[in-house]
């Protein structure tokens, strides 16, 4: 497997959780919108990085690896990497709290639509960038 495939297998499983997304959002399950977009945003921002030959680690915020290696993008991808690189460390930071919650924060209860909808700006842009990166193959 190269690293170009697994790139593309990233972005195609994106994709698809992308679409489940408007799912949780229509049906109000605001923290599973911010978990599952974390994923997302994830996903896309290593199948970039492994794209342009960057291993990524076995981290969730590889937002700062993307600024790092800026000269390996395409120029049309440089405009977006300020609120890929925020939205990934946003989204790092809820992580947990938006699936597991807390004594004293409770997801279903804590987290808005406007918080799943910043998430799910995020996840398109995430994808949106990253097809701009990752040749999908026909």
């Amino acid at each position: 497997m190269t690293n170009s495939s697994l790139a593309q297998s990233y972005l195609i499983k994106s994709r698809h959780r992308l679409k489940v997304l408007d799912l949780l959002l229509a049906d109000g399950a605001f923290s599973d919108v911010v978990r599952e977009a974390q994923e997302v945003v994830e996903l896309t921002l290593k199948a970039m990085l492994r794209q342009v030959g960057i291993e990524p680690p076995k981290w969730h915020d590889v937002g700062q690896l993307l600024d790092e290696h800026r000269d390996r993008f395409p120029a049309g991808v440089l405009a977006n990497l300020p609120a890929l690189i925020e939205a990934s460390s946003w989204l790092r930071k809820e992580r947990e709290f938006s699936f597991y919650g807390e004594i004293d924060f409770i997801p279903t209860e804590r987290y808005t639509r406007d918080d799943a909808e910043r998430a799910l700006a995020a996840a398109r842009l995430a994808v949106k960038t990253a097809t701009s990166v990752v040749p999908l193959p026909e």
